[in-house]
């Protein structure tokens, strides 16, 4: 089954493909918070699940995540829908980055956001997802909370990742950049900052 796409934002705006992380669907808060920043940016924003997550909405049941060769194979599979590479900035939240990060290359992507890169399990820093990072040719931006679990700004800022990749750090945010509850900042004030940056890289691409 093809992948079902959700589309929001103006026809004709910069386009931005965007997967959804391990445990939350297309439509979780933090997905939708997003998406309805960029789209009010003026991007227009295209999601879809992987088909774990597909089964999961249809039966009603949880499902761990497809091996990476499924979800690499529906994250090509989506792109062909959209007629190829060339137009489209593709990512997505911690797993649908991640994947897409490792097809970005082949797939002749215009650019690839992470929002939230999983550079290592949590609680796992000497074993980093970097090595495609280090030669990866698309142009690249990676928003990442300081607090992220899975890639903090001291561990981070050690990878040698290629020069196409550029990071903003989204300040005392977590995984979904939220802050703590006691903090200066917002929650809402970190995702329009995510978002903004967002904007301006998509934008920025020839």
């Amino acid at each position: 089954m093809a992948p079902a796409l959700r589309l929001d934002g103006p026809a004709d705006g910069p386009t931005i493909v965007l997967a959804h992380g391990a445990g939350a669907p297309m439509d979780s808060p933090f997905m939708e918070e997003m998406t309805h920043r960029l789209a009010a940016a003026g991007l227009r924003v295209v999601r879809f699940e992987f088909p774990y997550m597909q089964r999961r909405r249809e039966l009603g049941r949880r499902a761990a995540p497809d091996r990476e060769p499924l979800l690499r194979a529906a994250w090509m599979e989506v792109i062909g829908q959209l007629g190829g590479g060339a137009r489209l900035v593709i990512g997505g939240k911690s797993l649908g980055g991640r994947i897409a990060s490792l097809i970005a290359d082949e797939a002749g992507a215009r650019g690839l956001v992470c929002l939230g890169y999983p550079f290592h399990a949590a609680g796992r820093p000497r074993s980093p997802r970097i090595a495609h990072l280090q030669a990866i040719r698309t142009p690249t931006l990676i928003v990442q909370g300081q607090r992220d679990t899975m890639g903090k700004r001291d561990e981070v800022d050690g990878y040698a990742l290629a020069p196409t990749v550029r990071i903003v750090w989204i300040e005392q945010g977590d995984h979904s950049f939220t802050p703590p509850r006691r903090a200066a900042r917002s929650a809402a004030e970190n995702l329009d900052e995510a978002a903004a940056a967002v904007a301006r890289f998509v934008q920025s691409l020839p």
